[in-house]
């Protein structure tokens, strides 16, 4: 019988936890629709405070579901696919009738 390793089993439920999200998966699909964006414009387009923006970024972040790049005082945000990829990948395991998907499918 396999063991379940906790630590990867808790990994797992963070990532499917972040990604879940309404607002998080609003600005995934905006990110991947836009690219490379600072937060300014991710709050302005999505007509959203700037904190709350903040606070679902970080959590994007923490999870490595976005990339940043920081130039100056502003930081700059875009998908990350391969963490994307990985994730559609395990639940395809799971549920083998999952087929791969393109990004925009698959948080829609």
């Amino acid at each position: 019988m396999p063991t379940i390793n906790q630590r990867k089993l808790d990994k797992a439920t963070e990532l499917l936890r972040a990604i879940a999200h309404p607002l998080r998966i609003s600005m995934i699909k905006y990110l991947d629709e836009k690219g490379v964006t600072n937060v300014n414009k991710i709050y302005s387009s999505l007509q959203l405070e700037q904190s709350i923006t903040s606070q679902h970024l970080k959590i994007l972040r923490t999870t490595d579901l976005v990339n940043t790049k920081k130039e100056g005082k502003f930081i700059f945000y875009n998908v990350n696919y391969d963490n994307i990829v990985n994730i559609n990948q395990s639940l395809a395991n799971f549920y083998p009738q999952t087929k791969k998907t393109k990004v925009k499918e698959l948080v829609e």
